[in-house]
């Protein structure tokens, strides 16, 4: 019982906004986890850029990632759980600025309530984009306005769950005659895999290493 709340204890550590902070305030570089094999299906191709906001949420009982889920009919990533996020465009200054600018699109979650923190290693996908994460500490977000065509849900999963190696998984399959490796972290009724996972997994050792 003593190790298993010496464990929490230290879960909670890293799924602190303190502890956030300080990471991306020392400039703290880790290798990444998972790096995606878009380049794989896309060798002839220039991988277009992209970024996603990762939304980490202040709440009272703790700091959350707000995730969407996408509806069925996108021609990518259909019916899938992903972070807010898209393409670049070429009026975008930085990352971030694409970041800020499709969650608002998506979801409606305004640029004022977004504190940019840092930047998590890129990400390809085998849809053919090279995906920047953007860390954002939001404030308790207002009443969100989702895009119907593109987002069919918004929700919330505690960061210490996705720090937690208990609950990552190592998976494969077959697709386009390759063997694929990908990450999942299944939560309540939700699976969350492929890049969104990738990206997160990149997160935990961000935080815990």
């Amino acid at each position: 019982m003593a190790s298993d709340t010496s464990y929490l204890k230290e879960l909670n550590s890293y799924a602190s906004e303190a502890w956030l902070r300080q990471r991306f305030a020392d400039g703290t570089v880790v290798a990444p986890i998972a790096t995606g094999d878009g380049h794989l299906w896309r060798q002839t191709e220039a991988l277009r850029p992209a970024a996603v906001l990762v939304p980490v949420v202040r709440r009272e009982t703790g700091l959350t990632i707000l995730l969407t889920q996408r509806t069925d009919h996108l021609y990518d990533h259909a019916g899938q759980i992903s972070f807010p996020g898209g393409r670049s465009e070429a009026h975008d200054e930085s990352p971030a600025a694409t970041a800020l600018r499709e969650t608002y699109e998506e979801i409606g979650l305004p640029h004022s309530h977004v504190e940019v923190l840092g930047l998590l290693p890129e990400y390809t996908t085998v849809t053919g984009y090279r995906v920047t994460p953007v860390v954002g500490l939001v404030s308790t977000p207002p009443e969100l306005s989702l895009d119907a065509f593109e987002v069919a849900e918004a929700f919330e999963v505690p960061l210490a769950f996705f720090l937690d190696p208990g609950n990552h998984q190592r998976n494969t399959l077959q697709h386009q005659g390759r063997t694929r490796h990908y990450y999942a972290m299944p939560y309540e009724q939700r699976y969350i895999w492929g890049a969104t996972a990738g990206m997160l997994m990149n997160f935990y050792a961000f935080l815990t290493t």
